[in-house]
């Protein structure tokens, strides 16, 4: 057995020497031109008194308003974004009762009863007095997005029988009819 502190073993890859040592220094003068989005230490120092001058000044209340405003009805639209996923996963998995369908169809109801009752508390952070006006229109938008979306749950619900829309489904609270008369078969 080979003693590992021999000097017979190889000595070590060129690309484990060329790691392990440091890299030579870049030279001042060089003819090749700094790849873009590069800065050197130097350059820094030059542009950091420039950039100061270029600092972004902090919007105006009117803008701050109009970005909120925008913002609110990214969140007013986006229960009408997920409509047509809920659409495809309520049409894949199919009419009959499982626990796939039933735990679909109740977080069909469950996100959009959520919704409605956190309507107050989603808007709350971007209504401003600017914006007090026009975001009655976006809570209205909100209401009817997360209506629709019951609206898909109501409809898979009665495609899966659950609904009590026939006379049979009554029939617990029907009343045995009395006959007017009574035939009697004759021998």
């Amino acid at each position: 057995m080979a003693d590992p502190n021999s000097s017979d073993e190889s000595p070590l890859p060129s690309w484990v020497v060329d790691l392990k040592t440091k890299p030579t220094a870049k030279p001042k003068n060089t003819s090749l031109p700094d790849p873009p989005g590069f800065t050197s230490n130097k350059r820094i120092s030059k542009t950091n008194a420039s950039t100061t001058a270029l600092a972004r000044k902090p919007p105006t209340p009117a803008e701050m308003d109009t970005l909120k405003l925008k913002k609110s009805w990214e969140v007013a639209l986006a229960p009408a974004k997920a409509l047509p996923m809920n659409a495809v996963m309520m049409y894949m998995s199919g009419n009959s009762l499982q626990i796939f369908s039933i735990m679909m169809v109740f977080m069909l109801f469950k996100n959009p009863v959520q919704g409605l009752l956190s309507t107050g508390q989603v808007f709350q952070r971007y209504e401003t007095e600017g914006t007090r006006g026009q975001m009655w229109m976006v809570k209205i938008v909100y209401i009817a997005m997360n209506l629709v979306a019951l609206a898909l749950g109501v409809w898979k619900v009665n495609g899966m029988g659950l609904f009590p829309t026939t006379r049979s489904d009554w029939l617990a609270w029907e009343t045995e009819r009395v006959p007017l008369e009574k035939a009697v078969f004759a021998l």
